[in-house]
């Protein structure tokens, strides 16, 4: 059979507010983005996007920009408006006030306040309500909000730039620069996006980052080092600027009292999230804490231990690599021991994308290690 050729004009409005949503990536967590478009007669009369948080949702900010009486026209929205009172009143009652005759909606509101009773709302006052246009991109573009809500912890993003044999640095530990400015720029563009960053203290002690956002507009993460007994150097550069980018660090309880000391007088807060059995810290309650402080999207950037620690321990959500036409030969593993023997045990990952970044090569793999992320 052959494919369909070209959108609908449900698809192409609601690709349309799609790209808008997207402009309120890295300013609205932990709600999600949204994008929504209003149209009459066949011509847009209204546009919005949610903005910020806290601030008025897409609905209403298209309702209050739209050119023109909304009565009859068609609503596109990219996910199910809410019906509850949060920070701001339901879009819902706007929506009905604004009298359209139909509504089109990407994806349902997994949020429990919501969840389909903006929808049964909406068709309960008989505005026709049409659902699932373009559902699996408006899923995809809410996948932090969508694992966050359902589970009640952060989507886990791990990201490493790789050269074509694998490496993260050379044998003596040089790593600047394996990707090309694009790939940086991108990088930075992922910690806008994400609540917070995490590394471990080899890559503070080693290589000394800010982890902040430089390369593009946005707001810094919350900046997490893993640092079982806080050997972290305190004149590290991921304890400057506290008042810009936080730094938390993630220590054993049997760490040494005077270092956890001094940096509680440096005013870094530390977190004891426990260990396991073979004395490492435990990710999976470090999540579970970090969710319960609405900590919606982690990005984790290394080093080799950490990096091979979520992977193994199966708490990535997404996995980016990004790999650059270089060979170094004996180096540091972006990955290290996973306990595969065979080929058959190796780790495939069938929803996948892959670009360009300058001369570099961009996968990314989405893991399908917790089904209700983007399925």
């Amino acid at each position: 059979m052959e494919g369909r050729i070209g959108l609908t004009q449900n698809e192409r409005y609601m690709k349309r507010a799609l790209t808008l949503a997207r402009r309120g990536e890295g300013f609205v967590s932990p709600n999600p983005m949204v994008g929504a478009v209003i149209v009459k007669e066949g011509r847009v009369i209204g546009e919005g996007w949610h903005e910020r948080c806290g601030g008025k949702h897409a609905e209403i900010n298209a309702l209050e920009r739209a050119r023109g009486d909304v009565a009859g026209s068609t609503i596109y929205v990219t996910l199910e408006p809410c019906c509850h009172h949060g920070r701001t009143p339901p879009c819902v009652d706007r929506i009905i006030a604004a009298r359209p005759a139909r509504v089109v909606v990407g994806v349902t509101d997994p949020n429990p306040l919501v969840s389909g009773r903006g929808i049964a709302t909406l068709r309960d006052h008989g505005i026709e309500t049409v659902v699932g246009v373009l559902e699996e991109a408006c899923r995809d573009l809410n996948a932090f909000f969508f694992k966050y809500i359902t589970t009640s912890i952060p989507f886990v993003t791990v990201k490493f730039a790789q050269t074509l044999d694998g490496r993260i640095a050379t044998a003596t530990g040089s790593s600047r620069w394996v990707s090309s400015p694009p790939s940086l720029r991108f990088a930075h563009r992922l910690r806008r996006n994400h609540d917070a960053i995490l590394v471990g203290a080899g890559t503070v002690t080693n290589d000394d980052p800010e982890l902040t956002v430089r390369l593009v507009r946005g707001r810094n993460p919350l900046r997490l080092v893993l640092d079982t007994l806080l050997t972290t150097p305190p004149e590290a550069k991921v304890f400057k600027d506290q008042e810009k980018a936080r730094t938390v660090l993630i220590a054993s309880e049997t760490a040494p009292l005077s270092r956890r000391r001094l940096m509680e007088k440096k005013g870094i807060e530390i977190l004891t999230p426990g260990t396991t059995t073979d004395g490492r810290l435990d990710l999976r309650g470090l999540l579970v804490i970090l969710g319960e402080r609405q900590i919606t999207s982690l990005l984790v950037e290394g080093g080799s231990r950490v990096i091979t620690s979520f992977i193994k321990e199966r708490l990535a959500d997404e996995l980016i690599v990004v790999v650059a036409p270089k060979i170094v030969g004996r180096g540091i593993d972006a990955v290290g021991d996973l306990g595969i023997t065979s080929m058959t045990e190796a780790l495939f990952f069938p929803r996948r994308r892959l670009f360009r970044l300058g001369e570099d090569v961009v996968w990314r793999l989405r893991t399908g290690w917790n089904s209700r992320v983007g399925s």
